[in-house]
């Protein structure tokens, strides 16, 4: 992993806190070396995004301000598109379209993605461009492992990744659905299942001697 996220993130303010406490041992130093460019996508990287069904996405207010919307999907609906590039279809929501005017106004954008009960989270900065006049590609977002988004959808969103960031999973607070429950119960049934199969064949042990 590069360091250009922190060469985003960090600016003269952060690191001065940074170099009062102390902290910059760990975080700040890394912005003074030279910038080596964007941060690479990798594997891992992948296949957290395509686990998503959620996420946050940071755009920017022409008056400056940061905007923050709650973006959700089947598992699957965050496309890698080679390189550095992800994409997913824009879902018909209440048409107000401040996120892509605001990409529309200024690439910048951030997105926080969470996985709750294995308390993992990443963070990407980006530049992002909204494309409405491919139809193929829309196709292509629409498609998901388990077949096609019944949603509704017009525009797609594409994000060059900039920077990447794990960050500490310490204060997330681990939630739980359905999906990973069942995947904890499995283990658990198995067991049961051995235990049960084991009582069937004592059970006709003992009848043999009875």
């Amino acid at each position: 992993m590069g360091d250009r996220y922190h060469h985003i993130a960090y600016g003269p303010h952060a690191l001065a806190r940074q170099h009062r406490a102390g902290s910059n041992v760990v975080y700040g130093d890394v912005a003074a070396q030279p910038d080596s460019g964007p941060d690479e996508l990798g594997e891992r990287e992948l296949a957290f995004l395509r686990s998503m069904f959620q996420f946050h996405l940071a755009t920017v207010t022409d008056g400056g301000w940061p905007y923050i919307q709650y973006r959700s999907g089947p598992k699957g609906f965050v496309h890698h598109l080679g390189g550095n590039r992800i994409g997913f279809a824009d879902f018909r929501g209440n048409s107000q379209f401040v996120s892509v005017g605001n990409i529309e106004d200024n690439h910048r954008v951030a997105l926080f993605c969470a996985d709750y009960p294995r308390r993992m989270r990443l963070k990407l900065l980006g530049r992002a461009m909204i494309v409405d006049d491919d139809d193929q590609l829309l196709r292509e977002l629409m498609t998901v492992p388990d077949g096609k988004v019944s949603a509704r959808a017009e525009l797609c969103i594409l994000i060059d990744v900039e920077g990447i960031d794990w960050n500490c999973s310490r204060s997330l607070v681990p939630q739980y659905d359905r999906e990973y429950i069942r995947e904890l119960n499995q283990a658990n049934a198995r067991r049961v299942a051995e235990l049960e199969e084991r009582i069937r064949v004592l059970e006709a042990r003992e009848g043999e001697r009875g």
